[in-house]
């Protein structure tokens, strides 16, 4: 990496670590970000000092790529935890205070904070679903819709047929497989807290003692371990939330909805398998194929790029790959319909 880019990676980072220090709610974590700006906005100058002894002009401004933009606008959008895997694959240091929070061992130290490490956030989750959902319509189906062209001898009416075919088959398809595999999650959880249920009510003493064990292990003494899981023993509904998180590695409270993940992933799916379909339900003359093909080769290289925010890599070199990716399954499916 060049000097100037180097400087350019740190004025960046700088950048977001301000963004995230007027983002978080407490005063300890924007402390942290504030210092790593701080930090970062040092190791600036020193390339700069090196871009200088090398005779080159440092930067009058700073600016912006596509993935700085992208990531500040998801941090004001969606707040740093659901970003946590951006984030990190951006460099950004300072994570560790989150995954801290949800999977640490460390001694409690006070009574609620026991269970509170299972508590996730599914927004991150979901983000990087709808991505990979929309790149996966869009994939499917433009390779469908160019195999038919292929095969249609420029029939434009079989293509959108073909291709809304495609968009509903797919697009049920990957919800109902969602619903089937949300659902039986969630089956297979409610079947297991049904049983510690069960054992609570049958074996209140016994369920304590486990959790005394679970809490000594973790950092309190055994004495105030016997005393935690009394207490929250006495109160059946806490009782059950706190075994089922600390035995189990469930909350009760975060179980995914299978409705909830089956409209995501078709709707998802739809509007990736929609936009090489765009031009057949616009336009109705020859020059449809040259609009299908430009808009699907521009999306595969916007939803590449996009990726590459989780992946630490380029957006330039993501976005190419994706669009290579895409125009290879579609010209492989157009010669294949055109050979048949």
């Amino acid at each position: 990496m060049s000097t100037i880019n180097s400087w350019l990676s740190e004025k960046r980072s700088a950048y977001l670590y301000r963004i995230l220090a007027n983002k978080t709610k407490s005063s300890n974590e924007s402390h942290l970000f504030l210092r790593l700006s701080q930090e970062a906005e040092n190791q600036a100058e020193l390339w700069e000092k090196k871009i200088i002894q090398e005779g080159k002009t440092v930067p009058t401004r700073l600016p912006l790529n596509f993935r700085t933009r992208i990531i500040a606008w998801l941090i004001n959008s969606l707040g740093v935890k659901p970003l946590r895997t951006i984030l990190a694959a951006a460099k950004i240091r300072g994570m560790s205070i989150y995954i801290g929070q949800l999977l640490s061992h460390e001694k409690p130290v006070h009574l609620h904070e026991i269970g509170k490490r299972h508590h996730k956030s599914d927004v991150g989750n979901n983000l990087r679903a709808a991505v990979f959902g929309v790149n996966d319509g869009l994939v499917s189906n433009s390779a469908l819709i160019f195999g038919i062209m292929g095969a249609s001898l420029g029939n434009n009416d079989v293509v959108l047929l073909s291709g809304i075919a495609g968009l509903f088959a797919g697009a049920f398809s990957m919800a109902a497989g969602e619903y089937i595999s949300v659902r039986s999650q969630r089956e297979l959880f409610e079947y297991q807290i049904g049983l510690e249920a069960e054992e609570l009510k049958l074996y209140p003493e016994e369920e304590a003692e486990e959790l005394a064990l679970i809490f000594h292990a973790r950092g309190l003494d055994l004495e105030n371990a016997k005393i935690a899981a009394s207490k929250l023993i006495a109160d059946p509904e806490k009782a059950l939330d706190t075994l089922a998180k600390e035995e189990l590695g469930i909350d009760p409270n975060q179980l995914a909805s299978p409705w909830q993940a089956a409209f995501f992933s078709f709707v998802s799916f739809a509007f990736g398998a929609l936009l090489p379909l765009l031009p057949f339900l616009i336009f109705h003359n020859t020059q449809v194929f040259k609009w299908s093909a430009s808009i699907t080769a521009l999306s595969l290289f916007l939803i590449g790029a996009f990726i590459s925010l989780f992946t630490g890599k380029g957006a330039l070199k993501g976005g190419l790959r994706m669009l290579l990716i895409g125009i290879g399954a579609s010209a492989v499916t157009y010669f294949v319909g055109h050979f048949f």
